[in-house]
């Protein structure tokens, strides 16, 4: 399965939904590791920029 950004069921970007679908794992799971993981120190919101300009549209 590609990753793609989904058009249905995203929330801001549709990027934690992408990579929920690609690795087969729950949206709403991703979208809390993700929030659970800017509680840490690092790039996260860049990284997430740069998944929303670079992962194409379904």
């Amino acid at each position: 399965m590609n990753l793609t950004r989904p058009q249905h069921g995203k929330r801001i970007a549709g990027v934690c939904a992408g990579l929920a679908d690609r690795f087969g794992l729950g949206r709403g799971l991703m979208r809390f590791l993700f929030i659970l993981s800017c509680l840490l120190p690092g790039p996260q919101f860049v990284i997430y920029i740069v998944l929303w300009i670079i992962i194409p549209k379904s």
